[in-house]
């Protein structure tokens, strides 16, 4: 199935992409998801994973077990300084 990863932040310019469409197989998690961009785009962008927030469909993911379904959209959001 495709899925569709929008960067933000830190987390685009460690992937070097603002998107991309990325197959997984069929059963695939959030955590799997995680996992293929890590080893996609190396060492940097793993490590920003692992301070991120996802969206999944614009829905906060509290538990990245979340399944991928065809055509879903995750955004990555590294955490945000503000106030």
């Amino acid at each position: 199935m495709d899925v569709r990863v929008r960067y933000f932040a830190g987390a685009k310019a460690a992937a070097g992409t603002a998107q991309e469409e990325v197959s997984a197989p069929a059963g695939a998690t959030v955590a799997d998801l995680v996992t293929t961009l890590g080893a996609r785009h190396g060492a940097e962008l793993s490590r920003v994973l692992t301070a991120c927030g996802f969206l999944l469909d614009g829905v906060a993911v509290r538990d990245r077990a979340a399944p991928l379904t065809e055509g879903a959209e995750v955004d990555v959001l590294p955490p945000f300084a503000g106030g």
